[in-house]
């Protein structure tokens, strides 16, 4: 052993030694908070809760890309996208906002172990990337110490016209132990949905809005649940949509009614929870809490 050897290195600390290992141009500010760069776009994270109701608990977090400028929103996402010139540029920007997403949530002491990040792919990537759909960032989680169990990638509804594709780019990502979640939508080829027992998404994402179509959603969440997939809808943005999801039975709830996205691993109490899904809930322990608070003072 050379004890005498000169002490004139330099340690890199975990993030520098992941930034050194990969192509991304990736900073961190003062609080630990991680932002990517593509041209003149700061990209970084925004994280909203996923409520399970039957654990009444937040089982993870979807990633919401924001583009900053002095602390304020300067793009939306699709603006950011935008900026690709093409698809090479298209795909490593993609992979960017994910890489972002991964250091920022994992890495962050408010993310429990048993909380999974859930992050979207663009489509035009999917349909780039012809094989080994989700090995680039499987490369990445290994390099931070992740398991792709711990991720749920959302398929976005444009790829639901092509079966062919999705059933490949689902069993891609199955075989690499990531859990899937596809998308409704009605305004495209839903024709996979009476096939799910086939292609056996981990969870079936239905946005809010199309609740109001109560006996076609009635029969796709029924379908997803034989087949034992879970329904999540999103975008959640009144008490009304909220009441309808219970009501169809939803398993998972996302939405700015709940929780806004936000630039921090927010969890949910399950007191909060409670009081949010039963108002009657809320107003008998509020009623409770100031005949308590008299009590106190007299």
């Amino acid at each position: 052993m050379n004890t005498f050897a000169p002490q004139n290195f330099v340690v890199k600390d975990e993030f520098e030694l992941i930034r050194s290992a990969t192509d991304y141009s990736l900073e961190r500010d003062q609080g630990g908070w991680i932002s990517g760069q593509f041209y003149r776009c700061r990209l970084t994270s925004a994280f909203q809760p996923i409520i399970d109701m039957a654990q009444n608990k937040t089982i993870g977090h979807t990633a919401h890309i924001r583009s900053e400028s002095d602390g304020e929103i300067s793009l939306s996402p699709w603006q950011v996208f935008a900026q690709a010139t093409n698809d090479e540029q298209l795909v490593h920007l993609d992979r960017l906002c994910r890489a972002v997403h991964a250091l920022n949530y994992f890495n962050n002491k408010a993310t429990r172990s048993d909380e999974k990040l859930f992050v979207g792919v663009h489509p035009l990537l999917l349909e780039t990337v012809k094989v080994d759909h989700g090995r680039a960032f499987e490369d990445f989680l290994n390099l931070i110490g992740v398991k792709t169990s711990r991720v749920t990638i959302e398929i976005p509804p444009t790829i639901n016209h092509n079966r062919e594709l999705l059933q490949k780019i689902i069993n891609n990502y199955h075989l690499r132990g990531y859990a899937i979640a596809v998308t409704y939508h009605s305004g495209s080829n839903n024709a996979w949905m009476p096939e799910l027992g086939s292609l056996y998404p981990e969870i079936i994402r239905i946005k809010a809005s199309y609740l109001f179509n109560y006996r076609v959603i009635d029969t796709i969440i029924k379908a997803a649940h034989h087949f034992g997939s879970k329904v999540l809808v999103w975008d959640i943005a009144t008490f009304e949509q909220l009441t309808i999801a219970k009501r169809l039975n939803a398993d998972y709830l996302q939405g700015h009614f709940l929780s806004e996205p936000a630039r921090a691993i927010h969890t949910i109490s399950p007191q909060l929870i409670q009081e949010t899904l039963d108002p009657n809930l809320a107003q008998t322990l509020e009623e409770s809490r100031k005949f308590e608070s008299k009590r106190k003072y007299k």
